[in-house]
């Protein structure tokens, strides 16, 4: 009778854990990215034509987070390749999310907890990634490869230059191809050894922000606890980037931070996602004063669509921000930074971005702002700041 029980009892335990590593994963992901439910603004005709002669691009998402195929149409999340084209996205920036702490918010976090191991674990990602967040990016990287190779004929993955000019080519004779460039969320993934930087360019990697909501071993955080500048290694992990072809992300560093690497920079420096304190004050988005000086670097900022950002999922609320940044520095300098399936709550998904197009219509937007502004600076800055370039002497 007990050893029947016991059996019994273990049988339970084998399915509720098969059914925790099979189902638990994608209700995580769907209680954390969700659309929120409220009215889409109504798009003109006029809109969507000129939507469908955009090449946008949008500066973050964390879709390589999660366990699913960004190949196929998924019921939940933001992001993925059918619904890029949907958008009609030209190129879409996955980030490498490797650490987050426990009871995170945008005041004041340390180091010493992480939300993402567990989610590891539970998504049965290789042992090696289970320890070592160098090695979880450079699987996100593996995952996006393998992607790539499938569909080769309409997803391109971005390494230099001249991969965006072979995209922009194939798009303009009419294809709808895609093209995806890995950035990293926070350099903590070098594991405190600077020359773990070069297997992360290696592996794909051309854009990077040094901190996410932690102070690490090269610069304090935003959300950190003593949000401090640059350190020595920050600054050497800084110039090496601009050498190998990194673009450097300001995105989640604390103000020092920003400050230090606006004044060491060679190439324009991106704010990858976030907002702006004139229509949303909070903490996460970024000064006057920090807009000038990314302008002044020749910088884009990537304008998000979260509460966190625009302070609700409005697409209006996100052409606001925009307009804010053209009229401070000019239009040169807006850019798109979702921040899609980052555990965030927005209005629309990667599909309906006809909805920005609207919004920045409405808010007065030329044809020619809305080029630009969509994804006409992503490129320019993109494309020059992918490039090695020769050490500092």
């Amino acid at each position: 009778m007990i050893r029947r029980i016991a059996l019994a009892l273990g049988a339970l335990l084998l399915v509720a854990t098969l059914a925790f590593f099979t189902f638990g994963p994608a209700y995580i992901e769907r209680d954390l990215n969700r659309i929120d439910g409220e009215p889409l603004i109504e798009v003109s005709q006029e809109a969507r034509d000129l939507h469908q002669t955009l090449q946008i691009v949008d500066l973050h998402s964390d879709t390589l987070l999660w366990k699913r195929d960004m190949l196929d149409r998924a019921d939940r999340g933001h992001v993925d390749l059918p619904r890029l084209k949907d958008g009609n996205v030209a190129l879409q920036i996955f980030s490498s999310v490797t650490k987050s702490p426990r009871g995170q918010n945008y005041d004041s976090n340390t180091g010493e907890t992480d939300n993402i191991t567990p989610l590891v674990v539970g998504q049965l990602q290789p042992v090696r990634t289970w320890g070592s967040l160098l090695d979880r990016s450079l699987w996100h990287a593996e995952k996006l490869d393998r992607a790539v190779e499938e569909e080769r004929d309409s997803l391109f993955q971005i390494h230099g230059g001249e991969d965006i000019e072979r995209l922009l080519r194939a798009r303009n004779g009419g294809s709808d191809a895609v093209g995806a460039m890995l950035s990293i969320e926070g350099l903590h993934n070098l594991e405190g050894d600077p020359a773990n930087l070069e297997k992360l360019h290696e592996s794909g990697f051309r854009m990077a922000g040094l901190t996410h909501f932690f102070d690490n071993e090269l610069a304090g955080s935003m959300h950190g606890v003593e949000k401090g500048g640059l350190t020595a290694m920050g600054r050497q992990v800084v110039a090496r980037m601009e050498e190998l072809g990194m673009v450097v992300d300001i995105a989640h560093c604390s103000p020092a931070c920003v400050a230090d690497i606006i004044a060491m920079a060679r190439r324009p420096v991106v704010s990858s996602h976030g907002g702006v304190q004139a229509t949303c004050e909070v903490n996460r988005n970024l000064s006057d004063e920090q807009i000038r000086g990314v302008a002044a670097t020749g910088g884009i900022i990537g304008v998000g669509y979260w509460p966190g950002a625009v302070c609700d999922t409005s697409p209006r609320s996100v052409a606001k921000a925009m307009r804010h940044i053209r009229d401070l520095v000019g239009i040169e300098h807006v850019a798109l930074g979702s921040d899609f399936d980052g555990s965030v709550t927005t209005r629309f998904d990667t599909s309906q971005l006809t909805q920005v197009t609207q919004a920045l219509m409405d808010e007065g937007f030329s044809e020619e702002q809305i080029r630009a502004a969509m994804g006409g600076n992503a490129l320019r800055v993109l494309s020059a700041g992918i490039e090695p370039m020769e050490p500092a002497s």
